[in-house]
Order: structure tokens, then C-alpha cells, then sequence
């Protein structure tokens, strides 16, 4: 099931976005400040969060930021503060939507439906396996939350052995796809891609498999 935090110093709200978040199939917890909000998603994954704005001990923005240095969890603002300077900040800051008070419950569960399914088209996008996630649009990698200084045609590499997984591949093949068909040069530098991209990787270096005689394959 779906689960939801609603943090709003304001109880009334809080029981507003639950009662209807539970109509709609969603499973709402509640935290009365930012603070509690933090101490919150550290002891439970939650899919979606809202932030009020003004909150004690920790305001929303405060608390959106410290959320999305760590994790990708979608969040949507709310606020009765309507000027766009706060609605700009909360988008840089990497917000999903922004509600104004007072605001329709209806309309909210609406926004929270896109947001939710705008996440799981980016979570497709996205290839794990055990700790080395791969990014396919974004084009990063990251080796157990490390960021991985790949190249970008190291990156073309390991995205083209991902996308026919299990697969064996030739050298001839790599350097007619990865490289393209313009491309003049010798089987070497598919050998040579591979050793740094293996070294990049460090211990799931050995996903990326040589296939005796032939070339190589991802094999997680």
C-alpha cells in the first residue's frame, strides 16, 4: 500500500488529508513539525510526503531540503503564503507540487495521484542491482549511494550492456553500437572501456562478465 506522512502543525489539517488519503487507498501518517518529520522517514519508507511551511522547531522548506540531500522521496508544499518568490524556492529546492491554503482535499488527492504516478515512470527509468543503481535517463551511477565517476563513454557502455542483459556481446558488436559504424579503430578499445568501467564499478566489477573468445555480457 501507498504510505503518505502529512506534516502540518495544524491538527484539523492533518485529520482533513488522512480521512481522504484513506478513501483513496492511501496508507497517512501525521507529524505536527519538521522535526518530527525527519525523525519520521528515518524509521519508515514513505512514497509521498507533505510539507506545511510554516512549522515549529523546523519549518517545511528547512526540512524539504534535509529530505532531498538524501532521497528522492516526491514532496508537495503546502502553504498559505500565495507570492511566487516561495513557490520559485520551493521548486528549486526540488518540490514535486505546491498547494496554497486553503485548498480543496479533492484537488490534493489529484495532485498526489500525478506526482505518485510521475514517480513510478522515473523509478522505471531507474536499473538496481544490490547496491550499484544505474540511472538510465539521468545517466549516473551510483555504487552503494556513491556517486561513480564514469565517462561518458564508459556510461554509453555499460548502458548499451545493460539493455541487452545476459546477452553475449562481441567486440565488434560494442564498438558498431556503442561506438557507431563511423568509428575506426580495433577491438583493444573495447577491452581497455571495459578494465576502467570494471575498475568504476569496484566489487560489481564482476557483473560486467568476459565471454571467452567472443566479448563480454552483463550477468547480475
Amino acid at each position: 500500500m501507498t504510505r503518505i506522512l502529512i506534516a502540518d502543525d495544524e491538527s484539523d489539517i492533518r485529520e482533513v488529508v488522512k480521512v481522504y488519503g484513506e478513501l483513496n487507498g492511501y496508507e497517512v501518517d501525521e507529524a505536527a513539525d519538521g522535526l518530527e518529520t525527519l525523525d519520521m522517514i528515518q524509521k519508515t519508507a514513505y512514497d509521498l510526503i507533505i510539507l506545511d511551511v510554516m512549522m515549529p522547531k523546523l519549518d517545511g522548506f528547512s526540512a524539504c531540503r534535509k529530505i532531498k540531500d538524501t532521497s528522492n522521496i516526491p514532496v508537495i508544499m503546502l502553504s498559505a503564503r500565495t507570492e511566487e518568490y516561495d513557490k520559485l524556492f520551493g521548486f528549486e529546492l526540488g518540490v514535486d507540487d505546491y498547494v496554497v491554503k486553503p485548498f480543496s482535499p479533492k484537488e490534493l488527492m489529484a495532485r498526489i495521484k500525478v506526482v505518485l504516478e510521475r514517480g513510478q515512470h522515473k523509478a522505471s527509468n531507474i536499473k538496481r542491482f544490490d547496491g550499484l543503481e544505474i540511472d538510465i535517463s539521468g545517466r549516473t551511477v551510483t555504487v552503494d549511494g556513491e556517486k561513480a565517476m564514469l565517462t561518458p563513454k564508459e556510461i554509453d557502455l555499460l548502458l548499451y550492456l545493460v539493455a541487452n542483459q545476459n546477452i553475449a556481446l562481441s567486440r565488434q558488436k560494442l564498438l558498431h553500437e556503442v561506438w557507431n559504424y563511423d568509428y575506426f579503430g580495433d577491438d583493444r578499445t573495447v577491452d581497455t572501456h571495459i578494465k576502467m568501467l570494471r575498475h568504476n564499478l569496484g566489487k560489481y566489477r564482476d557483473f560486467i562478465v568476459t565471454v571467452r573468445g567472443m566479448g563480454y555480457k552483463f550477468e547480475a
